[in-house]
């Protein structure tokens, strides 16, 4: 009788886990996003710092130390200056916006649904109108506005940010509209409805992505608008943009009253973004893709 054998077994190593790889991936996206976190949230630590310094204290060679001692008085004198500029600019703004965003809303629905000889052409010169930058018009349109005599200040901003505002407001109308269903256009049309009556009454009240990205998107253009307002506006009648410019030069620096008053000049886009930002990507993406 042969006696029993013994099997010699070589340990093996036990597999590493499949989700190693991904949770160290993930370790290292989290990584790479707070890194960019850090570098958008920098200059609105500096801007908010310095905005509590005193005159003394608000240099740059101590921009990234916090204030010795907090003070209020720049924001006093920011939104002294600036507050006369802020009416102004919702003055010009909000009518800029509400106006090329309807006629954007005609010319896109015209455009996708109520096809016409040269169509095509028409909708290729208004986006023309987009890569034209405004150095290249300026003088021109000086002279034009003088022409037509419409005032400077408001009036003349409104009339232009309405006219620039056309070309991506229709683009943006019009790729929206192309995704609506065809059914609905076939049923307005069996009802005896006309192209006014269609727009109004069953395209329009569909149209609130649509409406709530080109209304952002104006609103924050012409809110940062400074060339137009260089040229066509002065301290007196000009928006906010001119009065920040105006509070940041001088013989002597005011840095307080300079980051307050940038500040000052974002909170109205910030709340913008804030309160429509949630269907701001919705809206665009609504009109990416036909069906």
């Amino acid at each position: 009788m042969s006696a029993p054998t013994t099997e010699l077994t070589t340990p093996v190593e036990a597999a590493p886990p499949a989700h190693a790889p991904r949770r160290g991936w993930g370790i290292a996206r989290i990584t790479l996003l707070l890194f960019f976190v850090v570098v958008v949230l920098v200059p609105a630590y500096v801007l908010l710092v310095t905005s509590f310094k005193g005159l003394g204290d608000a240099t740059p060679a101590r921009a990234w130390l916090p204030p010795t001692e907090w003070s209020t008085a720049g924001w006093a004198r920011a939104w002294e200056l600036l507050l006369p500029s802020m009416g102004r600019t919702f003055a010009m703004v909000i009518p800029a916006a509400v106006i090329s965003s309807f006629l954007g809303a005609m010319n896109g629905f015209v455009l996708a649904r109520w096809r016409f000889p040269g169509a095509d052409l028409v909708f290729t010169l208004l986006l023309f109108g987009m890569f034209i930058p405004y150095q290249a018009v300026m003088i021109p349109l000086i002279q034009l506005m003088q022409g037509l005599g419409v005032p400077s200040g408001v009036p003349s901003l409104i009339v232009l940010h309405v006219a620039y505002g056309i070309p991506i407001t229709t683009l943006i109308f019009r790729n929206y509209y192309a995704g609506v269903p065809d059914e609905l256009m076939e049923a307005a049309r069996v009802d005896g409805a006309g192209m006014l009556r269609t727009f109004g009454s069953i395209v329009l009240p569909l149209s609130g992505p649509a409406f709530v990205v080109v209304l952002i998107w104006q609103f924050t253009s012409a809110w940062n608008d400074y060339l137009f307002a260089l040229f066509f506006s002065n301290s007196r009648n000009g928006p906010v943009t001119i009065a920040l410019n105006f509070l940041a030069s001088g013989q002597l620096q005011d840095y307080s009253a300079s980051m307050a008053g940038a500040l000052i000049a974002s909170v109205p886009t910030l709340v913008v973004y804030i309160l429509l930002g949630r269907w701001f990507v919705g809206g665009l993406m609504a009109g990416s893709v036909k069906g």
